[in-house]
């Protein structure tokens, strides 16, 4: 019964284009069936044109607001619980600057990658999402 159900979760991972397929915590019961208690699931963004039915289950109030603006400029951000807000143009860079604040103690307030042939409009953006 386990590895059907293991078998499912992958299919539908590769299936629907999914970047994570959580099932935590997976039981089995008295009578032998397994349930998935709880899962999460993210999908893949730049698949979505192929999924519509997975776009519609899209529930925004759910969402960091920032986020979602940060979208609407194609810009990559994720908030954090840091101080210092960060702005790089490619996530190589952005990783890495984010590992040089915090070896010197600092905490970053974001990821945000503008990336590569940013527009004047996409820079504004940006900056006006850091100092939200």
């Amino acid at each position: 019964a386990a590895a059907k159900f293991i078998q499912a979760a992958y299919k539908a991972f590769v299936d629907l284009d999914c970047a994570i397929v959580e099932i935590n915590p997976l039981i089995v019961t008295g009578s032998g069936d397994i349930l998935a208690l709880d899962a999460k699931m993210n999908f893949d963004d730049n698949a979505l044109f192929r999924h519509k039915d997975v776009e519609e289950l899209r529930d925004e109030a759910e969402e960091d607001p920032s986020e979602i603006e940060a979208a609407k400029h194609s810009l990559n951000y994720v908030k954090l619980d840091g101080n210092i807000g960060c702005m790089v143009n490619g996530a190589g860079l952005a990783m890495a600057t984010m590992d040089i604040i915090k070896l010197y103690g600092g905490e970053p307030a974001n990821f945000l990658d503008v990336g590569g042939g940013a527009t004047k409009e996409r820079v504004t953006a940006a900056f006006k999402l850091i100092l939200s």
